[in-house]
């Protein structure tokens, strides 16, 4: 591999077009063009990145046997065939290699995206815009010459794609609800490539379905709900005691806070309790539920 190596471990793999059919050990090899399953010297597998059009963290195909654990499932073609390959290391080393293998295919892709193209209930005059697409562990950047624009993938409410019309013709669009200091914010991004359109798509599923993983592990009352969605509707909450909002006695207030705050969905700050991106996310959902 001429290229710069960007990961580098011992891990097991199998492909549908290796010989073998359980998994061998051996060095996983990754640049910015390439993925190398090494064997040994003599037995070696390259996948071009130019043709994988999956990638899956965790699944395993049937086909390939139970011997996996902690893996990356990469899809690829090679000719008119499809196939897939599986890699398998300790938690860490996949979920480090996963991220970057994501950024590998997907950063620096020319994207058409409209910034905040509906900001709560109001749709925006935004236009669309070129920009360059960057993912990080857990959020998603699109940069241009008039500035950057981040979205923090823990604050996405909601996600699906769809299809607009762009420079006079349809294309499938993926588009993101998402908050942003408070307020519910929805981004639009558009991809030429198919492929990387989809990948983008994984990508953002992948770090979907942690949160909601994480919020199901969450127990919530009626009345921790209703003073997330107090403190989410009201925003600046210095001089408005919650207790008085709520109707309920304020060490009551004080026990559901904390609570809320050992889980993640709210913080103390000197202008009083605000929700963190997680709480936000929770009381957005909750408002969604009650005026669906």
């Amino acid at each position: 591999m001429s290229e710069s190596v960007i990961a580098d471990f011992v891990g097991n793999f199998n492909a549908e077009v290796m010989a073998t059919t359980e998994p061998v050990k051996g060095r996983v090899l990754l640049s910015q063009k390439r993925l190398v399953l090494a064997a040994n010297e003599n037995n070696k597998f390259t996948i071009p990145l130019s043709s994988v059009f999956d990638i899956a963290v965790g699944h395993i195909p049937p086909d390939l046997g139970d011997f996996f654990d902690s893996t990356v499932t990469v899809a690829f073609e090679r000719g008119q065939d499809r196939y897939v390959a599986v890699i398998e290391a300790g938690d860490d080393k996949i979920t480090k290699f996963s991220t970057v293998l994501f950024k590998a295919i997907l950063n620096g892709t020319e994207t058409t995206v409209k910034e905040r193209a509906r900001v709560g209930g109001r749709v925006t005059n935004e236009e669309f815009s070129t920009a360059n697409l960057f993912v990080e562990d857990g959020s998603v950047e699109f940069r241009s010459p008039d500035g950057s624009f981040v979205v923090d993938l823990a604050t996405v409410t909601d996600f699906q794609r769809t299809t607009r019309e762009i420079g006079g013709s349809d294309r499938p669009t993926l588009t993101f609800r998402h908050m942003m200091e408070g307020t519910a914010v929805t981004t639009m991004a558009a991809l030429a490539s198919p492929r990387k359109m989809s990948i983008l798509g994984r990508y953002l599923r992948l770090e979907y379905s942690d949160l909601m993983e994480d919020l199901q592990d969450i127990e919530l009352t009626d009345d921790k709900t209703e003073i997330l969605v107090a403190i989410y509707s009201t925003g600046d909450m210095s001089g408005m005691p919650l207790a008085d909002i709520l109707g309920i006695d304020g060490s009551q207030v004080t026990m559901l806070l904390q609570d809320l705050e050992d889980d993640g969905l709210v913080q103390d700050t000197p202008e009083g309790p605000a929700l963190t991106p997680k709480g936000e996310v929770v009381a957005s959902r909750h408002l969604e539920d009650v005026n669906s």
